[in-house]
């Protein structure tokens, strides 16, 4: 696979705040408590911070940041809009 930027910054951001999962294999951050409120918020504040972008209140879902590559789509969604 070839090495993406974006995506090796998501998980250093997400390793820098649980180093203890295995996030290239779980799916289900939020839906079994692994990332709680807090996490998410300050998950939210570094993402939005490391790529200039705002993520509204209503993106901030299970469905988006449950994974990664979830995560990695939310990011841009909001990179690559106009």
């Amino acid at each position: 696979m070839k090495w993406d930027y974006k995506l090796g910054r998501i998980y250093e951001i997400l390793e820098s705040t649980l180093p203890q999962v295995d996030f290239e294999q779980e799916d289900r951050l939020v839906d079994d408590g692994i990332l709680d409120s807090l996490d998410v918020a300050s998950l939210v504040t570094e993402l939005n911070e490391e790529f200039d972008i705002e993520i509204p209140n209503e993106e901030i879902t299970s469905d988006n940041l449950n994974s990664a590559k979830a995560i990695n789509d939310l990011v841009e969604r909001f990179l690559y809009d106009d």
